[in-house]
């Protein structure tokens, strides 16, 4: 392979992308280079585009939610083909072309349309399923029908649980939660919530407010699972209730890649199979030159809104090649 020439967005200042030329060069053994055709939109990036670089830092390159076309592999790396559609935690991926190590590349199923196989933050919800444990029978709460809550909230619905609340701000967040399989939805401050228990509550906001909620929703010997990123460097509990109720609190976080790899790869087995629909929840797409409109709708969440993707490469598939 020989070099090749494509598009690199950079965060140069505060809420602002630049999007450069940059050469791809041919990868090095035990590398492989992936043609980007379309990245999701991160909320755990949306801090540093707001902030930009810091004093003395170079430009920041985010990205890691792709799912693109394998172009060229390295040296000794036998298990993937070119043009094989991929997807992974791969970094950064807001760019035509992304580096990866073939341990966090995961195949996509032939039967999966490449524009819904966004992995990483599918990985990401397996692997917090799997760590929550829901049991069987049990009532479960999702606070926070975000992109990652919506995910909760329908593999809860595959349980085998006797109900799935849906709790959101938005009436289109509601809504989508309903016919994810949400039993029921609420505000936040509905009043029904007061004397109500649940024995799995998932927290999915990042917030202090979701945190709070989650806590007094909690039965006795609940599992409060945190899966919001919750990018304040504190957060305040009631340590008196958490040790009355005798909680279990899990961090619902993965970071092991191989962890992350697996779970992506059991995710990808679930569109296959027709079990997780997520192209609904994929509500907002953009050109790479709109990156920045994507974060400013990311933290302004115009009426319906749940996920944005960048569309890069979309448009260039094997079969168009």
């Amino acid at each position: 392979m020989n070099a090749v020439t494509g598009r690199v967005a950079e965060i140069t200042a505060p809420c602002a992308f630049a999007i450069r030329e940059e050469v791809f060069h041919p990868p090095t053994p035990g590398q492989v280079l992936i043609k980007v055709l379309s990245v999701g939109v991160c909320a755990s990036d949306l801090g540093l585009w707001e902030s930009g670089p810091g004093l003395g830092q170079g430009p920041i390159r985010l990205g890691h939610e792709p799912v693109g076309m394998v172009w060229s592999v390295g040296a000794g790396i036998h298990n993937l083909e070119l043009y094989q559609i991929v997807t992974g935690r791969l970094v950064p991926a807001f760019a035509d072309y992304v580096y990866a190590d073939p341990q966090d590349v995961v195949p996509v199923p032939s039967t999966v349309a490449p524009h819904t196989a966004i992995g990483e933050p599918l990985g990401c919800i397996v692997d917090a399923y799997q760590r929550t444990c829901p049991p069987v029978g049990a009532i479960t709460a999702v606070v926070g029908l975000g992109f990652m809550g919506l995910l909760m909230t329908r593999l809860l619905a595959l349980s085998p649980v006797s109900a799935v609340w849906g709790i959101g701000r938005t009436p289109h967040s509601r809504a989508t939660a309903s016919e994810a399989g949400a039993t029921q939805v609420f505000t936040p401050d509905d009043p029904r919530l007061s004397s109500a228990a649940a024995e799995l509550v998932v927290e999915a906001t990042g917030s202090q407010s979701g945190l709070d909620l989650a806590s007094r929703l909690a039965t006795e010997n609940a599992v409060v699972s945190i899966l919001g990123y919750h990018q304040a460097r504190s957060r305040s509990v009631d340590m008196q209730a958490w040790n009355w109720k005798g909680l279990t609190v899990t961090n619902a976080h993965i970071r092991n890649r191989h962890r992350l790899a697996n779970s992506t790869l059991a995710a990808m087995r679930l569109l296959a199979a027709d079990r997780l629909d997520i192209a609904p929840l994929f509500t907002h797409r953009y050109t790479l030159e709109r990156l920045n409109d994507a974060f400013k709708d990311l933290r302004d969440k115009p009426a319906g809104f749940i996920k944005a993707i960048i569309d890069v490469n979309a448009k260039t598939l094997p079969c168009q090649l």
